[in-house]
């Protein structure tokens, strides 16, 4: 039988107070998976034979921890020591009904216990008792998938996505933050299953989603959950980019391999969740804008704008955060502007709006837009990218020069009412709105003298 040597105080410990009390404990689950994958996991998950709060009771009590959490309604018990999280629960036995995840629960054996786990790769143990210690128990040969980096059920894939379709979710994410490949036969009951996933709270759903985005390459997720059929669960909006048209010599891209491979591209760069949403439903207006024109081809006229006008019911579906949708909404409205500018003879005054409209986000639009430079043609992605950085340079230039990421008016409406003994109504907003056009097309400088010059010549002509 394998061993893992192990010179620890806290799995020593344990050991010793599992022998006291007459039960076994396991550590299970992620944290061996990843000792096993040569990775540090500050969780750790321990099944007791016996009552696993009871005993954590006992084993914070042998190591001073006065402050830890029993939940009664699970059968489970959370303390800290040191830096880590430590979770105990009683081995079980778990049965479900059609309607709800929530399973009927009775005490059970270690190998009951771990057949009712998620993967293969989570059904290992590390026995930390003292006639054991160290023991690999493995009856599914979870350690040959983590080797040959495989993500498969211990039961039938069918039965244990039914009894929780969560996991169907968890295999997808597993998959991708690990790189591992999913086996056939659990591929093909993620595809059978997935309809159960309407059972299961939208916050969960959106859990896992959020943890897939935050991999490293999440096209990796996405493609499995479109050739699923989960995404057209979850989110069909998504599903909806996949395909191409052609019309004669006119075809456009695949939207859905475009959107993945830039949340890919802003992966690279950012670790901000915000950006990969914004990556997610950039184009996701495009199914509904989408016509021919004999001349052009296929055009998308819009989709910018009706995609930013989707995004409060979709985040709202979703339980996304909503402190991110402002700035979720405000990319995807501008997106297309910083590519149109290098497409076009940039002039300052286009340049002076998007830095005004965009304000401080506006170095996180141009990290997208780059990411948002995709082709075949490795040629032309270079070619695009070159004239990007024209634009950017330039936006720099006239940033330097008129200070505009922040724009304040440089006469606020109190001193325009006070100055032209006005009452506060539709007129004061006009005036800041005929200065504020005069600094972005360039007519004025942008600081306070000049401005408030601007309103006196103005004044007469605008009331």
């Amino acid at each position: 039988m394998e061993k893992i040597l192990f010179d620890n105080h806290l799995f020593t410990t344990i050991g010793v107070v599992a022998r006291e009390n007459d039960v076994q404990v396991y550590a299970v689950g992620g944290y061996v998976r990843d000792l096993l994958l040569g990775k540090q996991s500050k969780d750790i998950d321990f099944v007791v034979v016996g009552n696993g709060p009871r005993f954590a009771a006992k084993l914070a009590k042998t190591l001073k921890i006065t402050n830890y959490t029993i939940y009664k309604k699970f059968g489970t018990a959370m303390l800290k020591y040191d830096d880590q999280v430590l979770e105990f629960v009683g081995a079980r036995k778990e049965s479900y009904r059609e309607s709800s995840r929530k399973p009927e629960v009775e005490s059970a054996d270690l190998l009951t216990d771990i057949s009712r786990r998620d993967f293969t790769i989570n059904a290992i143990a590390i026995s930390l008792n003292q006639d054991s210690p160290g023991e690999v128990i493995d009856p599914y040969n979870g350690r040959q998938d983590i080797k040959h980096k495989l993500i498969r059920t211990p039961l039938e894939p069918a039965h244990t996505f039914y009894d929780d379709p969560l996991r169907i979710m968890r295999a997808v994410r597993f998959a991708s933050q690990l790189h591992f490949k999913i086996d056939p036969l659990t591929l093909e009951g993620l595809k059978t299953e997935k309809d159960r996933l309407r059972i299961i709270s939208q916050e969960r759903i959106t859990d896992e989603l959020i943890k897939i985005l935050a991999c490293t390459k999440p096209s990796i997720g996405f493609k499995i959950m479109f050739e699923t059929g989960i995404l057209q669960v979850i989110l069909p909006e998504i599903a909806a980019l996949k395909g191409v048209e052609q019309i004669g010599k006119h075809s456009h891209k695949d939207v859905f391999d475009h959107t993945i491979k830039v949340i890919d591209n802003v992966a690279r760069v950012s670790d901000d969740l915000r950006l990969r949403l914004v990556a997610l439903f950039h184009d996701i207006a495009k199914p509904a804008t989408k016509q021919y024109n004999s001349k052009l081809g296929w055009t998308f006229h819009g989709h910018e704008d009706l995609g930013a006008r989707m995004l409060p019911e979709i985040f709202k579906r979703l339980k996304l955060p909503n402190d991110m949708l402002k700035y979720v909404e405000k990319l995807v409205r501008l997106h297309l502007r910083p590519i149109h500018l290098a497409e076009e003879e940039v002039t300052d005054s286009a340049i002076r709006r998007l830095l005004f409209e965009a304000g401080p986000e506006a170095d996180d639009l141009l990290l997208f837009c780059r990411a948002d430079i995709t082709s075949a043609n490795p040629g032309r992605v270079q070619e695009h990218l070159h004239n990007f950085d024209r634009v950017v340079e330039r936006m720099k230039e006239v940033e330097e020069k008129d200070r505009l990421r922040e724009f304040q008016p440089p006469v606020k409406g109190d001193e325009i009412m006070k100055t032209l003994n006005l009452q506060p109504g539709p007129q004061v907003g006009k005036l800041k709105k005929a200065i504020e056009e005069a600094i972005l097309n360039g007519e004025i400088p942008n600081d306070h003298d000049a401005a408030f010059a601007y309103l006196l010549a103005i004044k007469d002509r605008e009331m």
